[in-house]
């Protein structure tokens, strides 16, 4: 019996390249991604409740294009806030201070064993594709241009036209969420590519930001 193609996990990945902090998808769609912030919405005055719901249901009332909501919990890697914490202790000449940061250390590290810190992010993804009319004139145009020196520039000026209107619709639901106290932020190149290597990669643990 013939052995079965082996897959690679590329080609499983529909991402094509990410560049101008938009993802281009193999079938020639784009996706852009906003980080967001989250409410305590139990916090809330009924009358602060009352006000941020009618204004999420205007703002999905208002939307002609699908969104996708994406909530990433991994589990918070401390190794790094450890070794901080190390270094700081051996940098002390109080020994006081030692003792208290050590103390400190071995809480952090009793926590970490008996319960599983977490971070939690939230995303946006935000997509854009061309028309089925756009599609046509660009695969015919293609076609012409495919043994053309410009063609290459061509495909660079679709790209940032598509690039353009996902900008739009992003600036869009930025505004849309700031009305509701939801700081939206797009991603860059470097992050889309750590959220995506993440997301591939299920196992790998968040590591925490430090200032030294």
């Amino acid at each position: 019996m013939p052995e079965s193609p082996k897959i690679s996990i590329s080609q499983k990945i529909p991402i094509s390249e990410i560049k101008d902090g938009a993802v281009l998808l193999k079938d020639g769609s784009l996706r852009g991604v906003l980080m967001t912030n989250s409410l305590n919405f139990s916090l809330k005055s009924n009358e602060e409740q009352d006000a941020i719901t009618y204004r999420y249901q205007d703002f999905l009332n208002s939307l002609d294009f699908p969104l996708q909501i994406l909530a990433i919990s991994r589990k918070f890697d401390v190794s790094q806030y450890l070794q901080m914490l190390e270094q700081k202790r051996n940098e002390q000449d109080n020994e006081l201070l030692k003792i208290q940061i050590s103390e400190y250390t071995d809480f952090i590290k009793g926590l970490a064993q008996v319960t599983n810190i977490m971070s939690t992010f939230f995303y946006l993804i935000v997509p854009y594709a061309q028309t089925e009319e756009q599609r046509a004139k660009g695969l015919a145009q293609q076609f012409k241009t495919f043994f053309n020196k410009r063609s290459r520039l061509q495909e660079e000026k679709t790209f940032e036209q598509m690039r353009l209107g996902l900008a739009q619709r992003m600036d869009y639901v930025s505004s849309s969420l700031s009305a509701m106290s939801l700081r939206a932020v797009p991603l860059s190149n470097d992050e889309l590519l750590e959220l995506y290597y993440k997301m591939y990669n299920p196992e790998a643990k968040e590591k925490p930001k430090l200032d030294t």
